[in-house]
This record gives C-alpha cells, sequence and structure tokens, in this order.
C-alpha cells in the first residue's frame, strides 16, 4: 500500500486548476484539532516515523501557540490532509524547525527576517490515491502564508527523499542535513527559498498557487481572537498594499 509520504514524489500534475473541491478548514474547536492529532498519528505510524502509543495521537507544545496555524484539507467534505503553519519573527521564534535549527535560523530572525514554516504535513494514504494532486494543494498553504505575512524566507522540514518536490515547486534548496526531531524515528532535513526572489517564477509554473487579499485575511483570521501586535504587523501594510486581486 502506497504510503502518504510516497504521494509527495508521485503526483502528477494532471490538473490545472486542482483547487474546485478543495475547503480550507482552521482548526480551531477541540473536535477538530483531535481529528487532525489522529489523522497525523495514523500517516506516521504507516510510514514508520513513529512508535504506536497508547493515545493514538501526535501533538506537540507548538500547537496551541499564537505564531502556530493548524490547517485541514477537506475534499467533498471529508478530511484528506493537514498542515501545521508557523510564522517566525525576532519575537516569535516557537516552530520545529526553528528548534531543529537554531544555528541556522536564529541568526536570520536576529537580523529581523519573517520565517514560514510549514511543518506537520500528513495525509490520509488511502484518500491520497483518489486526489493525487494532494500534495500540491497542500503545501499551497505555506506559500499562501508567505504572501500574507510578507515573509523573507519560505521553508520545508522534509525527509532527504522529498526534496526533489519542494526544489520542483518551490525552487528550495538544502539548507541544512537531515537532523532527529524528538518523537520522530527519520530524520529531516531543511530547505529554504528566498520568498521575493522566486514568487513570480512560481506563480507562472503552477498559476493556483495565487491567493487574493481575502482568501488570506479568511485563512488566518481566527475566529473571536486577535493575533498579538506583532503578528498583525507583518500582515497589514503588505495587504493594504494589495491593490492587485491575485498575488
Amino acid at each position: 500500500m502506497r504510503s502518504a509520504a510516497e504521494a509527495i514524489a508521485l503526483a502528477p500534475e494532471r490538473s490545472t486548476y486542482p483547487l474546485e473541491h478543495v475547503d480550507y478548514r482552521l482548526a480551531e474547536t477541540p473536535e477538530e484539532k483531535d481529528r487532525i492529532y489522529r489523522l497525523r498519528y495514523r500517516a506516521y505510524l504507516r510510514e514508520g516515523a513513529i512508535l504506536p502509543s497508547e493515545t493514538m495521537r501526535v501533538t506537540d507544545r507548538y500547537d496551541d501557540l499564537p505564531n502556530n496555524w493548524t490547517f485541514g484539507i477537506y475534499i467533498h467534505g471529508e478530511l484528506y490532509s493537514s498542515i501545521r503553519i508557523s510564522v517566525l519573527t525576532s519575537e516569535w521564534r516557537g516552530s520545529p524547525s526553528s528548534e531543529m535549527f537554531a544555528d541556522l535560523l536564529h541568526p536570520e530572525l536576529d537580523r529581523g527576517k519573517v520565517i514560514i514554516d510549514p511543518t506537520r504535513f500528513v495525509a490520509d494514504p488511502e484518500k491520497a490515491k483518489a486526489f493525487p494532486e494532494l500534495p500540491y494543494v497542500t503545501v499551497r498553504l505555506g506559500w499562501i502564508a508567505c504572501g500574507h505575512f510578507n515573509a523573507d524566507i519560505g521553508l520545508a522540514n522534509v525527509r532527504p527523499e522529498h526534496r526533489a518536490f519542494y526544489k520542483k515547486v518551490f525552487l528550495q534548496q538544502p539548507w541544512g542535513e537531515p537532523r532527529l526531531f524528538p518523537g520522530l524515528l527519520k530524520p529531516v532535513g531543511l530547505m529554504a527559498a528566498d520568498y521575493r526572489s522566486i514568487r513570480e517564477k512560481v506563480f507562472q509554473r503552477f498559476p493556483y498557487m495565487r491567493s487574493s487579499a481575502f482568501e488570506r485575511r479568511m485563512l488566518f483570521q481566527r475566529s473571536g481572537e486577535r493575533r498579538s501586535s506583532s503578528l498583525d504587523a507583518l500582515v497589514s501594510p503588505f495587504e493594504r498594499a494589495s491593490i492587485v486581486p491575485n498575488s
């Protein structure tokens, strides 16, 4: 049986607009979050990335930090995949990559860089077979975050066998050799790209990576809650300048 991880390398580009039936949902309720934590467990266990546990859930201390957003990707109303987006600044440094690769990332944050760190990308192995474009529409959320938060650097925290996918889609290059994150059995490496220098190239090759200012705001606005003022400051100037509907 093909794993969710293998689907990354095998997904063909068969659709020019694969978002037609895709619904991105920010996980905010305990029930929504629990559904994703259980999906993580099933996916990681199937890939041999974790050991079995009695809780049958995967979560960590980053899930509820103010600079982290966890999304479920739904197709025709069913949960197919999930990804967590971390926004790193000089003030907010909480994310797996920031911990694992502190020697590489903290100097950039000290210089005032804004970094988007997508992690916890998991997919339902069975459902992924019916939607080969799933890896593309899932990682699109990290690209949307780069635009929304006016990022300098976009990251990918991935196993070595998945580097080719991120190099192909986001023109990212290896930035840190694989290291082992607590709780995982397989090491992951860091890939990165300068967002502003490559964004137009990515849009030309994958037009559906574009997003409107409205979509960006709707995705990263939590219900009944405001972000910290430092994170709001990243968003407001950029989005007010978004005269072109898609960027």
